[in-house]
């Protein structure tokens, strides 16, 4: 891999551990009838795991190297932020691997591995508003599936997707030293 790939690359959050968690519980929850969306595409791993089965499947990020690495994967992409992009009551499946890791003002350095991992002071800085406007684009019978992790307050978080009129249930769980990775079903109450 030439440098300039290897910059290119490092622009981009690639699958790791939570990627691969979540990939492995969407592949079996997604049939090839519904429309997907994978929020925070990135590489595009989830959204191709997906769409492997038959399923429609999108992406968004507001990342463009990471819109144009996930088009390379031949996943349908709109470059943009969590949800907005598009209309009322669309997908039948969400998915979501959101920026996580605590992180002060002090460690901020702007960059676009910073947006992909970087969940402001409490980890869920991103989580707030996904969890706040994820029902619009849902279709009456839509669910949600999301990463969350142990650094970013599972209970609490398991609480906002409450409020925002969710029934959260545990679908998978690994654990690691540092943390737990959860994978969170959302249901409409």
């Amino acid at each position: 891999m030439g440098l300039d790939e290897r910059r290119e690359r490092e622009k981009v959050y690639q699958p790791a551990e939570d990627s691969h968690l979540l990939a492995t519980v969407a592949r079996g929850e997604v049939t090839p009838a519904d429309r997907a969306l994978d929020v925070g595409t990135g590489s595009g791993y989830v959204a191709t795991a997906m769409a492997e089965t038959g399923a429609t499947v999108y992406g968004v990020d507001p990342n463009p190297h990471a819109c144009q690495q996930a088009r390379e994967s031949g996943i349908r992409v709109v470059q943009g932020d969590l949800t907005e992009p598009f209309e009322d009551g669309v997908f039948d499946l969400v998915t979501f691997n959101p920026p996580y890791l605590p992180t002060t003002p002090d460690e901020a350095v702007g960059d676009w591995m910073e947006v992909a991992l970087a969940g402001g002071e409490s980890g869920r800085a991103v989580i707030e508003p996904f969890l706040a406007g994820v029902g619009r684009v849902l279709a009456p019978e839509g669910r949600v599936l999301m990463l969350v992790s142990s650094l970013s307050g599972f209970d609490t978080v398991v609480d906002l997707a409450n409020e925002a009129g969710f029934t959260a249930t545990t679908v998978d769980q690994d654990s690691f030293p540092f943390e737990t990775l959860s994978i969170l079903r959302l249901d409409r109450d």
